[in-house]
């Protein structure tokens, strides 16, 4: 090997290269992480009701470690998409010294039961919230199928002016609304938007005119439905127990 010196050399300028290549690696390393290149600014986009600037302050001071080029991404990211209502985040760095943070919120739709919150897009969140919301209940792999359903019952039954204050899917997939009229409404496993909307029609041009609250309505039939309404029980008049009167005539002596 020692006798070949076009072998030397190609060897040297390998290590030649190699050296250069370390040493900007080196250098290129010290420089970006030298504290000359902060953030300065963090910019939050986004339609943002619930998200405030404490919890954004609070993030900042806590998660972002680092300047402009060693700063993680993916850690801000997961760090903002851990507040309440923040369904999905995006962050970016901007030249020189600036990170751009959109965040989209999670639009309540419904409680489900006492447990979560259920968004727009049928997904469960934990927040808080004092929204007057619908109530949702069904097994756990039918958070979605209430949620798309709900919009279809609603739009129906908006045509009568009702809403809907709780739907329930049982899981045998038999479908219960309750209105917020406190009117219960069973549709059944099949043909439940037919089955409304026949009831939505009948209700608008015969029920409304009757003046009697309906607390229930059995839509499970195939050309019909069955009602039923407050029974109005009549006061009886407490029963008066006779009394006994003494005439006294007066006798002439």
């Amino acid at each position: 090997m020692w006798d070949k010196p076009r072998l030397l050399n190609w060897f040297a300028n390998l290590l030649y290269a190699i050296s250069v290549v370390l040493m900007l690696y080196a250098l290129v390393f010290l420089v970006v992480h030298l504290p000359i290149f902060p953030i300065r600014e963090v910019k939050v986009d986004g339609q943002l009701a619930h998200v405030n600037r404490e919890q954004i302050r609070l993030i900042v001071a806590k998660h972002l470690k680092g300047n402009f080029f060693t700063l993680d991404l993916v850690k801000t990211r997961d760090a903002f998409e851990k507040l309440p209502w923040a369904r999905e985040v995006s962050v970016r760095r901007r030249w020189p010294d600036k990170l751009d943070v959109a965040i989209e919120e999670h639009q309540a739709l419904a409680r489900w039961g006492n447990i979560a919150l259920v968004n727009t897009h049928g997904e469960l969140f934990q927040a808080a919230t004092d929204a007057e919301l619908p109530v949702f209940y069904g097994p756990g792999d039918g958070v979605l199928e209430v949620t798309k359903n709900y919009g279809n019952y609603s739009k129906i039954l908006n045509k009568a002016d009702i809403k809907i204050a709780q739907v329930t899917l049982s899981p045998r997939r038999a479908w219960e609304i309750r209105t917020n009229k406190n009117l219960l409404i069973a549709l059944g496993r099949v043909d439940m938007e037919s089955r409304l909307s026949r009831f939505v029609g009948a209700y608008q041009s015969t029920l409304s005119q009757l003046n009697v609250k309906v607390l229930y309505a059995d839509l499970r039939y195939p050309n019909g439905f069955a009602v039923r309404r407050p029974v109005t029980v009549k006061p009886t008049k407490p029963a008066v127990k006779p009394t006994s009167t003494t005439t006294v005539t007066p006798v002439k002596a």
